[in-house]
């Protein structure tokens, strides 16, 4: 993931903020529709859509590994439909992704070429995952679990993720190397 120059610095100010308007530490669980309703976007799950019963059924039952969020454009205005079949700390990643495009105001583009093959933007799509794991396991969080002040599978539990989104966190953080290079400089040569 290449993330341009300041991008990770850009994205914790803007999970402060965030997190501050919703009356949220960076030590509580982020309720993805909370942000969502605090930003203006609408979230549908597959299963409120009703005009096309079997491809919902396909997605959800068949190939609940095909689809994980979208957002549709109408216009500038934004709806978020994800795949609410998932687990839920894979719903909260899922909306969060699409809500960090919103956040990070990535204009729309064209899902599919000419003969059906998937486009993206990789540039934006490393964007939206960084932010979107910012906004669940933000950075204050990933140095506490690096000090061993929570472990990984109880900071999992009450952000209400999964242990790989925590465990990703952690390892993209430097969480680990940076706390051990606080304490090593703590606890450095002493002169006499």
């Amino acid at each position: 993931m290449a993330l341009r120059r300041g991008f990770q610095t850009e994205a914790n100010g803007i999970v402060r903020e965030l997190r501050a308007e919703l009356g949220l530490s960076q030590f509580d669980r982020l309720d993805p529709l909370a942000l969502a309703n605090q930003l203006g976007v609408p979230v549908l799950g597959l299963s409120q859509l009703s005009t096309t019963p079997s491809a919902v059924t396909y997605l959800m039952d068949t190939e609940d590994k095909a689809f994980s969020a979208v957002t549709v454009f109408n216009g500038l205005r934004r709806t978020i439909v994800h795949n609410d079949s998932h687990i839920l700390p894979r719903q909260h990643s899922n909306v969060t992704h699409e809500l960090s495009h919103a956040i990070l105001l990535h204009p729309p583009t064209v899902a599919f070429d000419n003969s059906g093959c998937r486009l993206w933007n990789q540039d934006i799509e490393d964007e939206a995952s960084w932010l979107g794991g910012a906004l669940l396991v933000p950075e204050e969080m990933t140095l506490k679990i690096a000090r061993g002040i929570v472990s990984h599978n109880d900071a999992a539990w009450e952000l209400g993720v999964s242990l790989s989104m925590i465990t990703w966190r952690v390892n993209a953080t430097g969480a680990v190397r940076r706390v051990q290079r606080s304490r090593a400089f703590s606890h450095g040569p002493k002169s006499a």
